[in-house]
């Protein structure tokens, strides 16, 4: 498993208040991306999550964009 810090400042760059978690290595491409768990709201203190990403600024395309440049 590889961990990159880049994925997490790349979203933070394009959406800095995305909420997310990942499970196992580091995104690397659309299919690892897809996996990615949001945010998309809470109930009685829990997390409500899905693996559609619910923010348009957070494709995999402009993350991995942003990556490269960092």
């Amino acid at each position: 498993m590889t961990y990159n810090p880049k994925f997490g400042e790349a979203i933070k760059i394009l959406k800095s208040d995305a909420e997310y978690t990942y499970y196992g290595a580091t995104p690397t491409n659309q299919e690892e991306f897809d996996q990615v768990h949001w945010v998309i709201g809470e109930k009685d203190g829990n997390a409500i999550m899905t693996t559609t990403c619910p923010h348009a600024e957070l494709s995999w395309t402009a993350v991995k964009t942003e990556m490269d440049k960092l």
